[in-house]
């Protein structure tokens, strides 16, 4: 028996549709959905088998074709142009359809029904060559580092920003990511003014099918091998960004460079936002972690900070991932009364971790850096800066050898320019 969801989006041909699949013994209408949201929702009970979806359905994109194969569910489109028309194969294939199907004769929509079959994706995938920066050979090589950390800002935003400012002071192509759905920060620290977000701007292309073509459009570039990707203008718009668009934004970084991702602190999962097919608030946090080479989890060098941090490498390992896991202890300083072996030996009592490194306390640096809009690795050369680049060389080794003659200079406000 094949279960059929319907969504004719107010469609005139939704009677004959229902008309030509009630009459078979092996198709049985499951749902008659009133919108995307429903179609979603319905597709996550595991049910469905096939989707009959109105081809011009408000809030179909490929975001929502993908959820829909998540959960197994094959889709058929009706349109009420011409099947074999330009815009309808091209937007056929924008959202990976396999069968597309005319209004004003659905006689073969039963046959279609239990004999679709799914199709990989066969998009194709040109090569990004945007303006900034310069996209490169061995773009397989490239990594995507996620920094993360618990509540309490222990210091997220700025290890991001330097650990990517760093990767590009030695040569190496880098975007910085902001997807912190929580209050991001990082083109406030880079002084980078911009009223579109790099983020809202790179979901809806992703829902268009467009982001591969113009991701370098959302792009901010910064120095010559720094380009970012804005975090959301306000909290509430969270919901804009869904996990499927943060997949193919890290998709489209990591072919363009490094990818340095900063996150929000929260972990939780609102299971019955997924049952609707929306977004959850921390959906950019988690998605982020699902597909990182490697977590920089970050945690302040205090009594509160420690104790945070115990439990945020907790759950961190409670929620699973595959990526390797480094510590970072910032603000690290003589006056907490613990020396690093003790603090060591705490950080090894909740994880495994690929590494633990220590950051001094340098508050001065980073006022001066915040102040400037420009990362401390480009405004100061002190022990906190030695500090990032020691994390750098574990974190990134191949950019070890790319740091002889590293390009150094500033990349805040004074070199800012569009991608």
């Amino acid at each position: 028996m094949t279960c059929v969801l319907l969504l004719a989006a107010g469609h005139a041909w939704e009677a004959t549709a229902l008309t030509g699949l009630d009459g078979r013994r092996d198709v049985t209408v499951l749902k008659r959905c009133v919108d995307v949201d429903d179609l979603l929702a319905a597709a996550t009970t595991g049910q469905a088998d096939v989707a009959v979806l109105a081809l011009d359905a408000p809030g179909l994109d490929p975001a929502s074709v993908a959820h829909l194969r998540r959960y197994g569910v094959r889709p058929i489109a009706v349109t009420t142009a011409r099947p074999d028309d330009l815009d309808v194969r091209e937007q056929a294939q924008r959202l990976q359809v396999p069968a597309v199907l005319a209004a004003s004769d659905l006689s073969d929509l039963a046959r279609a029904v239990t004999s679709v079959e799914d199709v990989p994706d066969t998009r194709e995938h040109h090569e990004v060559v945007p303006p900034l920066p310069e996209v490169r050979d061995g773009a397989e090589h490239h990594r995507t580092i996620v920094v993360w950390g618990p509540g309490g800002a222990p210091g997220r935003t700025t290890v991001a920003v330097n650990l990517a400012a760093e990767v590009a002071g030695r040569g190496a192509p880098v975007v910085l990511a902001d997807l912190d759905p929580w209050g991001g920060s990082v083109a406030q620290q880079l002084g980078v003014l911009d009223e579109a977000s790099g983020v809202l701007g790179g979901a809806r292309l992703a829902g268009s099918g467009q982001l591969e073509e113009r991701f370098g459009s959302v792009l901010r570039g910064v120095g010559e091998h720094l380009s970012v990707l804005t975090g959301l203008p306000r909290a509430d718009r969270w919901r804009e960004v869904r996990s499927a668009h943060v997949e193919q934004i890290l998709d489209a970084g990591i072919r363009r460079g490094h990818v340095v991702v900063d996150t929000g602190f929260a972990l939780e999962e609102d299971g019955a936002a997924d049952l609707a097919g929306r977004p959850t608030r921390n959906a950019m946090t988690t998605t982020a972690l699902d597909l990182a080479d490697e977590v920089v989890v970050v945690g302040a060098a205090d009594p509160v900070g420690l104790a945070r941090l115990a439990r945020g490498l907790v759950d961190l390992r409670e929620r699973g991932g595959a990526a390797p896991v480094r510590v970072v202890v910032n603000r690290m300083r003589a006056t907490i009364g613990w020396s690093e072996k003790e603090i060591a030996g705490m950080v090894e009592g909740f994880t495994r971790a690929a590494g633990l490194h220590f950051l001094p306390d340098d508050r001065a640096a980073v006022d001066r850096a915040l102040v400037s809009g420009s990362p401390v690795v480009d405004s100061s050369e002190g022990a906190l800066s030695r500090a990032i680049a020691g994390l750098t060389d574990a974190v990134l080794p191949a950019t070890v050898r790319e740091s002889r003659g590293r390009l150094r200079g500033p990349v805040g406000r004074r070199r800012l320019r569009s991608a």
